[in-house]
């Protein structure tokens, strides 16, 4: 094996390549990235066990090449194939990417974070409590906010609202909904330590209270704060929250706690705050649990660079289709005193990204009579078509949000409310 140096970005490429040198056997071929970045051919044990010559020698003749391409990135020619059953191969049929130009070649990335990214649930089915995630990739844009003054305004309208706070490291929604009396006693980090040992159940009905606005509305409003009314060993718990289960993934665990607790309270209505960055949990609560979501972004250099990472992503994993419609970007923290123009441009590096990612190219006329899927700049209620939330000193960092001045809900968030309730409202239109 050479001592090439190989950065992994091109690993992928070489691989692609290697492939075209070779002529693959017609069996399904998995060529698995592990946690090192070096790659190794899976192949169905058939071949090996069956005395199929021609088809094994395929193999390591592919093997030889990878070998070759690959530098440190790979194996050996002689250790470069794992021959496994058909039913370990099948479960890889869900997360691999399939190589163009290959029928029967997958790649495969095996990852210590991030496995979410790499798949789309289905979204709630029809007529099922409506889930929305509020989400960034940057902190600090007014999501915890955001997620109060919906409540308190959709409370208000007559929905029953379930806030979830999920930003676990940095639990701000809780404390400020709140009053520090009301807090429940078990939180969501004490649900996910709790059910590992099969106590899920003993915390649920004491994992949620209302904020004190929330008397005398029409609706009702109740948080599932992230810690109880005493945190406790709170650090210990984080470091346990993610685990999996034996029966069940995070994300799926994720699912099980929002339908126990939808199952409690019935809500019309769930909000989750998610945490911010690229992290599982973000993924989880973005991509898992059948959600719309409201991406939040300021018109910010490195802002946009993070989601055109996310967005490629998708891309590149033939995951547009099942993600698009349900991403709505938010125009947060919007300056009032600039408003035009800051907009204008917002609007277009918007447009930018979900036209190079999740669009369709589509021709300049629809004679074709395809599916592509595609939206002008100004086309309204399109995913890119921004929802504006204006900064308003009221809302500065660190403002309680256990209770509502009118008249700053109305200059923050008078744009963005009537266009969320068209959303909400299930034509899928913002109007």
């Amino acid at each position: 094996m050479s001592g090439e140096f190989v950065p992994f970005d091109d690993t992928r490429r070489r691989a692609v390549e290697a492939l075209k040198g070779a002529d693959p056997p017609d069996v399904p071929i998995y060529l698995i990235r592990n946690l090192s970045g070096k790659v190794r051919i899976s192949a169905p044990e058939e071949v090996e066990s069956e005395g199929d010559e021609a088809r094994r020698a395929a193999l390591f003749r592919l093997a030889g090449k990878l070998s070759a391409g690959l530098g440190t990135r790979g194996h050996p020619p002689d250790r470069s194939v794992l021959f496994v059953s058909q039913a370990l191969l099948e479960t890889l049929r869900d997360t691999a990417q399939p190589i163009e130009g290959f029928d029967n070649v997958f790649w495969e990335d095996r990852l210590v974070t991030g496995n979410d990214w790499w798949t789309v649930g289905a979204p709630c089915p029809e007529g099922s409590t409506k889930r929305w995630t509020l989400y960034s990739v940057k902190g600090g844009v007014g999501r915890s906010t955001t997620a109060a003054v919906l409540a308190w305004h959709l409370a208000r309208k007559g929905e029953r609202v379930l806030v979830a706070d999920l930003d676990l490291e940095s639990p701000g929604l809780s404390s400020a909904m709140l009053d520090p009396d009301a807090r429940p006693r078990f939180g969501i980090a004490d649900w996910f330590v709790e059910d590992l040992v099969g106590q899920g159940d003993r915390v649920i009905e004491d994992m949620t209270a209302a904020p004190a606005w929330a008397q005398g509305l029409e609706g009702e409003a109740v948080v599932a704060p992230a810690h109880g009314l005493d945190p406790g060993e709170y650090l210990a718990k984080l470091g346990r929250v993610y685990m999996d289960r034996a029966d069940a993934p995070w994300a799926g665990r994720l699912e099980r706690l929002l339908a126990n607790l939808e199952a409690r309270f019935k809500p019309t209505v769930v909000l989750v705050e998610s945490r911010s960055g690229l992290h599982d949990v973000a993924a989880a609560a973005v991509t898992d649990i059948g959600a719309r979501t409201l991406l939040f972004a300021t018109d910010s250099e490195s802002g946009w660079t993070d989601y055109d990472i996310l967005f490629r992503h998708w891309r590149d994993r033939d995951l547009a289709a099942k993600i698009r419609d349900r991403l709505r970007i938010v125009s947060a923290l919007t300056p009032p005193d600039d408003e035009h123009r800051y907009l204008e441009r917002f609007h277009e590096r918007a447009w930018s990204l979900f036209a190079d990612h999740l669009y369709d190219e589509t021709p300049p006329s629809d004679a074709t009579g395809g599916e592509e899927v595609s939206f002008d700049l100004r086309d309204e209620g399109a995913p890119h078509d921004p929802l504006r939330i204006y900064w308003e000193r009221a809302f500065a960092a660190g403002a309680p949000l256990d209770r509502f001045e009118k008249a700053a809900v109305d200059l923050a968030y008078g744009a963005f409310l009537p266009r969320f309730d068209g959303l909400i409202g299930g034509d899928g239109e913002a109007r």
